[in-house]
């Protein structure tokens, strides 16, 4: 697929271009590479343990770039081998530069997230997609198709979370992908390691492939709000830096970025699915770790509360001024 909101002259091959980073896992693999006039190429490739290969998206996207100039571009992939090749304005996700704990870094991507807020909301009002091309994203497939699996961490889930949980849980899910009317288009796995800001210039580019389905707004909403909560969670030095650059005020730009309109329960409940869907891919892709135990812990909580610990505060709630 070749239309779209990143206009480039896409190579025939990966020869010529010199590689910058390369990583992965059991699910995908990413090679990063930039090309003599300073483009940068992001390949990404099934993992070993992916069914692979790769596909460009089937559900249609806007044709041209967002009206607003502050929205982030919606990087639309060419087919190369088994994977898709990517044009980006800059070498490193926002997940990557969140590590760096130096203020520009935090303000890179908070306009990261902000940019990806109004980019996301231009694709949600394109207009529903044709009804012989809508479904979930792939995502919410692999959760439904995990509760009734028989794996290890499904048996200890069983266990932790009882079956009312995982009934709220599919519940949300149904909610999230067939409770609009219309549904909308939505990115399907706009999250932080997808969001790529410029590293001189240029707009930012979210990655944009086969994750795409249709739904409720609120779901790309809730994945990226949830990764920003399961980091801050996981990584207690995610943190440690003053307001305006910690998760809670990350958080807070990226909804108030988006604006009025989506509803906050259901945000947060989208937020679950997405830490609930990390949780079952990083065990199916990955392998068992006994770190998933107290992902079951920290998941539960969540689903009893509805995803409410992971929304930001209120402005009038906290000291965060994230604007």
């Amino acid at each position: 697929m070749t239309s779209g909101p990143v206009e480039a002259a896409f190579p025939a091959s990966l020869d010529g271009l010199d590689p910058v980073a390369e990583y992965a896992t059991g699910l995908q693999a990413t090679r990063v590479l930039r090309a003599a006039d300073g483009t940068f190429w992001w390949w990404q490739r099934p993992g070993p343990r992916h069914p692979g290969p790769l596909t460009a998206p089937a559900v249609p996207v806007p044709p041209r770039p967002p009206d607003d100039p502050g929205a982030a571009l919606l990087a639309l992939p060419r087919q190369l081998g088994d994977g898709l090749l990517y044009r980006t304005p800059g070498p490193a996700s926002a997940a990557a530069w969140l590590r760096d704990f130096r203020p520009a870094a935090r303000l890179l991507v908070a306009g990261a997230l902000a940019s990806a807020a109004r980019g996301l909301r231009a694709l949600h009002q394109a207009g529903p997609p044709a009804p012989e091309r809508a479904g979930p994203p792939p995502g919410l497939l692999r959760l439904r198709a995990w509760a009734v699996s028989d794996d290890e961490l499904r048996r200890r889930a069983r266990r932790f979370w009882g079956r009312r949980r995982t009934g709220l849980l599919l519940g949300w899910a149904t909610e999230a992908a067939e409770g609009a009317d219309p549904r909308r288009p939505v990115h399907g796995w706009a999250s932080l390691g997808s969001l790529v800001p410029p590293l001189h210039s240029g707009r930012t580019a979210l990655l944009t492939g086969p994750d795409l389905g249709t739904g409720r707004p609120e779901l790309d909403l809730g994945w990226i709000v949830g990764d920003l909560a399961e980091l801050a969670w996981r990584l207690p030095s995610f943190d440690r830096a003053p307001a305006p650059y910690d998760s809670a005020a990350l958080r807070r730009v990226f909804l108030d970025a988006y604006g009025p309109g989506p509803d906050p329960v259901l945000t947060g409940r989208c937020a679950v699915l997405r830490i609930a869907v990390h949780l079952q891919d990083f065990a199916r892709f990955q392998g068992w770790d006994d770190e998933l135990l107290d992902y079951l812990s920290f998941t539960a909580d969540l689903i009893d509360h509805e995803g409410r610990p992971a929304l930001p505060p209120n402005p009038g709630d906290d000291h965060h001024d994230p604007a």
